[in-house]
């Protein structure tokens, strides 16, 4: 038993940072000095209603608690004592969305999360509108697409906000949203690190006729800063997550953020010229910029660091879930043989096999397409894999393919940062579920981005640890520092993690592997049309 964390926890001086992830909310609770001393997770899954991607009001607040009630058995087991109170705690998830509510903070409409891809005439209109790149997945896009469906709902909107920003207004009362996440919801205008006021003014101007009682400023959250305080725990917020009752209220907690915001915390990447990929259920890169882009590009989102830089952001739908359902068929297998499974084996043996196929993955293409993918322009996918009689079909060709496909996307928007724009960095940090089976990941991201990629030990879980990083940097800098360099100084203290450089054989086997793909882009478009 760690005696020290069992004090920590008992006097209250352990930060508590939660992530809903798409298929887990993931608790973690660290101590001052920034380590992780227990966790506790919760497995669930979006639903497709109604055409549209969501997680029900109830799976949300079950899951929140039954994530934390795991934790609490953690922390029985390790230390034998219940959390009473915390130093500070934070909440994040997936960005942008749509979550809208009525004066009576009921929900009007299902929760519309990043994953729908109906929003293509709103997002196009409203970029043209904004001379902006504005993505179907923000919360502006799915408000306008509403309006431009008449729906009924539309007019009755006191709260719009994202599901990080929602749970932290029923922990708090507050109405606030971290400026990472914020920048998911309308663009912000890097002066005044709040929302776009003559984006505002033009949205406003746009739906005038329509009559609605509410002006978009006022049904915004505020957007803070990361270490400005965004309100205190309630009674009401202590019970909705502790369903137990030993959770005390008054509790601080920071600004709520997206899971872009925290992946650049866990790995160090807010200052310009760093950047990260977080590779899991989707995949996204950020790169913090020095100066701004030449114009607006329809596949890169300019968004916001945690305290407010301006980010290039790589979003890409899908990344390991075909990848993952290919190798539980090789699980399958390995049960008709009456072999015992250990699935981090499975990976390992799969992924490391992958690695001695061809650079080109001998000609043999794979589409992981489980949902639309905006960036290759495809509102619907279908996972495909592509072959012809000629291609060496190996397992590890095939497996290597797979593994190309995982970050396909991502290399074709970070194409357009380092070949059009000549964005320079220093440093990418990877992390998520891709880089758990070491080296391999990290191998495959270096040749697509012909970038070194470094990996840390946190890398499999970024996210909830990122977020109580943000929690400690509300309560736990007294000098005032930056976040960069509360990062630098007392989080990661010379930490850079194990780095791996692109192998020049490996750059131009995924260079002509992305060619081919793009090439036969129009089989997945006929894929999606007929089946």
């Amino acid at each position: 038993m760690n005696s020290d964390a069992k004090s920590i926890i008992s006097n209250g001086k352990a930060i508590l940072g939660i992530e809903f992830g798409s298929t887990r909310i993931k608790a973690v609770l660290i101590d001052p000095e920034h380590r992780p001393i227990a966790q506790g997770s919760h497995t669930w899954e979006n639903q497709l209603v109604d055409g549209l991607w969501t997680y029900s009001i109830e799976a949300i607040w079950y899951g929140l608690q039954d994530c934390y009630a795991d934790l609490r058995r953690n922390v029985k087991e390790q230390y034998d004592i219940e959390i009473e109170t915390l130093a500070a705690i934070g909440v994040s998830a997936m960005m942008h969305g749509y979550m809208a509510f009525n004066k009576k903070q009921e929900i009007l409409v299902p929760f519309r999360t990043w994953r729908n891809t109906n929003t293509a005439k709103a997002a196009a209109a409203l970029s043209e509108l904004f001379v902006y790149n504005i993505p179907l997945r923000w919360s502006i896009s799915h408000l306008y697409q509403a309006i431009l469906d008449n729906e009924e709902h539309v007019n009755d909107i006191d709260y719009l906000t994202t599901l990080a920003g929602y749970i932290h207004w029923f922990l708090t009362g507050e109405r606030v949203l971290g400026i990472g996440d914020a920048s998911g919801m309308l663009p912000i205008d890097p002066q005044t690190r709040d929302y776009s006021s003559a984006m505002i003014d033009k949205f406003d101007k746009l739906v005038a006729g329509k009559g609605y009682q509410w002006k978009l400023a006022d049904i915004l959250p505020k957007v803070l800063l990361a270490g400005e305080n965004a309100g205190f725990l309630t009674p009401d917020g202590a019970k909705r997550l502790d369903v137990s009752g030993h959770l005390k209220a008054g509790i601080p907690l920071c600004p709520p953020e997206g899971d872009a915001g925290t992946g650049m915390v866990a790995t160090n990447a807010v200052k310009p010229r760093t950047g990260n990929v977080s590779a899991g259920t989707s995949s996204f890169s950020m790169i913090v910029l020095e100066k701004d882009l030449s114009k607006p590009y329809e596949v890169i989102d300019i968004v916001t660091t945690p305290d407010g830089s301006p980010v290039a952001m790589v979003h890409c739908n899908n990344c390991t879930s075909d990848l993952n359902a290919w190798v539980n068929l090789f699980k399958e297998y390995q049960e008709l043989l009456g072999v015992p499974v250990d699935m981090n084996s499975v990976f390992e043996k799969l992924y490391n096999h992958a690695l001695t196929g061809a650079p080109d993955c001998g000609g043999l293409l794979a589409y992981n397409y489980i949902s639309g993918e905006p960036v290759t322009g495809l509102a619907e996918g279908r996972p495909l894999f592509v072959r012809s009689a000629n291609d060496k079909f190996t397992l590890a060709n095939f497996m290597r393919a797979n593994l190309y496909a995982a970050v396909g996307v991502l290399k074709i928007g970070n194409d357009i940062l380092f070949n059009d724009e000549h964005i320079k960095v220093d440093k990418i940090t990877g992390h998520g579920g891709l880089f758990k089976t070491k080296g391999v990941g990290q191998r495959v991201l270096a040749a697509a981005l012909n970038s070194p990629i470094s990996v840390m030990e946190t890398a499999g879980e970024g996210g909830p640890w990122g977020m109580a990083i943000l929690g400690s940097y509300l309560v736990n800098n007294p000098s005032i520092l930056s976040l960069a360099e509360f990062l630098d100084e007392k989080v990661f203290a010379g930490n850079t993690g194990i780095e791996i450089a692109p192998e020049p054989e490996d750059v131009a086997g995924f260079d002509a592997y992305i060619r081919t793909y793009k090439a036969c882009l129009p089989v997945e478009q006929t894929a999606v049309k007929v089946k």
